[in-house]
This record gives C-alpha cells, structure tokens and sequence, in this order.
C-alpha cells in the first residue's frame, strides 16, 4: 500500500488544482478503507420508496424462536414490495455492532434490531441516523440510542401470566425464579411483572422465594445447571420454577427429572417452542407465553415500510428508552395451559402431530 500512496504523490505535482483536490479526496477514501473506517465513505443509495430496503439484525437465529421471526417478517415485506437482508449476531456483541455498519454501507432505508445487548449499539446506531436510515428495535428496547420506534409484545403482562400460572397451579410453597440474560431488558420487565403477583403473596407468607438467578445468553445448559443446585441447596423442597422462557424451562424441567418431580412441580415459560408444547401435553411444564410471531413480525414490517415512505405507523404507547419516549407498539400475549395449547394447531404454528412427537 506504501508504494501506492507514494507514487500518487508524484503523481499529484503534475496535475491541476482541481485535479489535486480529487486525489486527496482519493487518498482519504483508500485511508479509510485501510482503516475500516467505513463510516467515513458514502452510503449506497437508498432504494426507491415504492421499494424500501431493510435490514433485519438477529440476535442469533440458532434459537428457534427467532426463525419463525424472520420468515414471517420476510414473507410480510414481501407483499409490501420490500426487499429484507437478514443478518444473525449469533450472541455476539461485537459481530451484531459490525453486521449493522454493513447494513449501513448497503444503504437499508430501516433497519429492525433484535438487540444481544441493547445498551452497547449507541454508536452504531448514531451512524446509521447520520446516514438517513430509521431504526426500529424489535421485541427487545435498544436503550439510550436514538432509535425511532419500537414493537414487542407487552412483556410486563408476560411476567405476570408466568408468575400467574405457576400460583394456579402451586398456590403454596417454595419458589426458584429463573430470569433471563442480564444484557437483554425483557428480563427486567419480565421480573417486574413476576413479582407484581409474587411479591404479595410473599407478604402474606404464602409463598417464599427461595433463589433468583439470571441466566446468560437464555442458555438452557445454564439454567439446567442452576436449578440443580437450587433443588440440592433446598433438598428437593421447591414447589414452583418461574422461568422466564421456554429454553430455561427445560433446562429446570430436566433438573426435575432426574429427581423424579418432573410434573410434580409448576415450571413456567415463554415462547411457546415446540419443546415447550409437548412438555406441556405431556404435563411437565406448566404453561407457556404464546407471543403470535407472525402477528410481532407483520406488524413490525409494516412499520417498517411505513417509516421507509414517510409514513406514521399506528402506534399504541411510547416507551423511554434512556434517550427519549420512543414510539412503540406494543402487542398482547396469550397464556397456554394444557387446556388450551391446541391453539398452537388452530394458528397453523405447529400440528397436532408435531405436538404429540409424532
């Protein structure tokens, strides 16, 4: 590169003023490009608004969840004539931060996040608006960065139906919470609406939390290994696991087992898996929170399209995110039960056979 830059110099004593100032501005763009400074080269050009380009950042589409997010997200904007470019982090922040300055260099007019860690995407979300492009956090609030709006499901509600279903169901004794990853503020939501019913009945000695742990990265192995030692450190006596998603349900149902109290004690969860949807047929989960992703991701590619043409989306709240109110759409939850899981068959997001591992 030395070589390049010096016979551009040369170069340079033989040319015109003009001529001079167009090759350091050539010399700036190769400084850049040798430094990854993409932020200082132009962005592509924008698609037309009949036609939007977004960017869809995943958290990581190794879990299941998040690959029916993609597909409907990508069939809706399909029909509204936009193109989708899906990158997955894979739980990683600083492949997230870099897939989402490649989106910016492609020329996205939005860009729909589902954060691995909402509190560290500020600067890359500084250049995106420097650039033009809209951002929309997705299911999880990105905080203190100046993103325009934000669609998830209500997920203080979401608490309170897994505390809810783990009290039907073992209105007494001892309780172990399993939250969710530290880096994600879902799990502090969800917490809050847990213990807006838990905290009650603690008062009133019905119940006793007996352990509270966050898990990282939602990781099932984690919370199999946690609820292990929270059943040897309470010597069995636990009555009720409130998980905070599917995923840690498992890992706490399949703690349980081992000791044979699989279906014994009441174990929440969210997200409605299908793990989780035959646990419950066969009675060793509890409940699950249904979240219908195919209406989260409809709507969010609505929005999407919408902001992309200048439009207002219909939103329903606005949520601070540390910055400012955020626009915000939020959606409602559905608890399942065993009593009524089949509505996983009737929305067409598993059959029946799937259910019943067949």
């Amino acid at each position: 590169m030395s070589h390049l830059f010096k016979r551009t110099a040369v170069a340079d004593t033989t040319v015109s003023r003009p001529g001079r100032r167009r090759l350091a501005q050539q010399l700036m763009a190769g400084a850049a490009l040798s430094l990854g400074l993409g932020a200082l080269l132009p962005v592509a050009a924008h698609a037309s608004p009949a036609h939007p380009k977004i960017g869809f950042s995943i958290d990581d589409l190794r879990l299941e969840r998040w690959g029916h997010d993609r597909d409907y997200f990508i069939a809706a904007a399909k029909k509204l004539g936009a193109t989708v470019n899906v990158q997955s982090a894979d739980a990683s922040e600083s492949r997230q931060n870099a897939q989402i300055e490649n989106l910016i260099s492609r020329g996205m007019d939005v860009i729909v996040i589902v954060p691995f860690n909402g509190k560290v995407l500020g600067n890359v979300i500084n250049e995106a608006k420097q650039a033009g492009i809209k951002i929309i956090s997705y299911d999880r609030l990105i905080l203190d960065a100046p993103i325009d709006a934000y669609i998830s499901f209500d997920n203080v509600r979401v608490g309170h139906m897994q505390a809810q279903g783990v009290v039907n169901a073992a209105p007494t004794g001892n309780y172990y919470l399993l939250g969710g990853a530290p880096t994600d503020n879902n799990a502090k939501l969800l917490r809050q609406g847990q213990m807006e019913v838990l905290q009650p009945l603690v008062d009133a000695n019905k119940i006793k939390i007996v352990g509270s742990q966050w898990v990282n990265e939602w990781s099932a192995t984690e919370a199999l290994s946690i609820s292990e030692n929270a059943l040897t450190a309470n010597k069995n006596n636990i009555q009720g696991f409130v998980a905070s998603n599917d995923a840690l349900a498992g890992g706490a149902i399949q703690a349980l087992a081992a000791q044979g109290l699989a279906g014994k004690v009441a174990v929440s969860g969210q997200d409605a898996d299908l793990a989780a949807a035959q646990r419950i047929e066969k009675g060793t989960q509890t409940m699950t929170v249904y979240k219908p992703l195919k209406l989260i991701a409809s709507t969010a590619a609505q929005m999407a399209v919408d902001l992309a043409k200048g439009k207002t989306p219909a939103y329903t709240s606005k949520m601070n995110n540390g910055s400012a109110d955020i626009n915000t759409i939020l959606l409602t939850p559905i608890a399942l039960t065993k009593a009524n899981v089949s509505r996983l068959v009737t929305d067409g997001y598993f059959t029946q056979a799937q259910i019943d591992g067949k």
